[in-house]
């Protein structure tokens, strides 16, 4: 089982780090009750500051809400990192993809706010949600182990990325019990790992060929 992050008590507001504690409670009412948990006035009263002080780091939810996105994918990042960098006789793409899995059943509301929602649509190119989702793609390509052949790798990563969300959501959702196919959520998985590596092995292949 995944080890939880360290995470600051949602009460441990201290001056000058109120930014941070926003963020912190925020991402604690997410994991409780979903992105729609989220109530900047009741983050106020958990920290006891007053009504208008959030205001002063987070011109509204939405920005809010985008903060809270970028610090989960860190957090995200900060697991997958972790895994992949182990010695291990697994793939790193293998492991890449049950910490995934895991994280988004252990996780459910923190995964549905980064995933299920349209955060990450409205977020500026360049700015720091944007950051924190192309670190969390980038050790996707890492996990891949494969050469940069053309955009080889970046479209099997997507393709990758969306077939582990389909088995997450599923999954969450009771509907991938996996009887009707005689195999198991987490075969099912490594059955998503093994076949991406093998067909990105085989375009990559073709792709080396000298043309005629």
């Amino acid at each position: 089982m995944l080890p939880r992050p360290a995470r600051k008590a949602v009460n441990a507001y201290h001056h000058g780090d109120l930014r941070d504690a926003l963020v912190q409670a925020a991402l604690h009412q997410v994991e409780l009750g979903g992105p729609e948990a989220i109530s900047i006035s009741a983050l106020a009263k958990t920290l006891g500051v007053s009504q208008p002080a959030p205001y002063k780091h987070f011109a509204d939810r939405e920005s809010l809400l985008m903060a809270v996105t970028a610090e989960a994918f860190r957090q995200f990042s900060a697991m997958l990192r972790e895994a992949i960098e182990q010695p291990s006789k697994r793939s790193k793409l293998s492991r890449f993809a049950q910490v995934t899995f895991d994280f988004g059943l252990r996780r459910i509301g923190i995964y549905r706010l980064m995933f299920a929602s349209r955060i990450i649509a409205s977020a500026p190119k360049g700015g720091e949600l944007h950051s924190a989702t192309m670190e969390t793609f980038g050790l996707l390509l890492e996990a891949l182990e494969a050469p940069a052949v053309g955009l080889l790798r970046e479209r099997t990563a997507l393709k990758i990325w969306a077939s582990l969300h389909g088995v997450v959501m599923l999954a969450e959702q009771g509907l991938l019990t996996g009887e009707l196919a005689n195999v198991s959520r987490e075969e099912l998985v490594e059955d998503i790992v093994e076949e991406a590596k093998l067909a990105l092995s085989v375009a990559i292949e073709a792709a080396s060929k000298p043309t005629l």
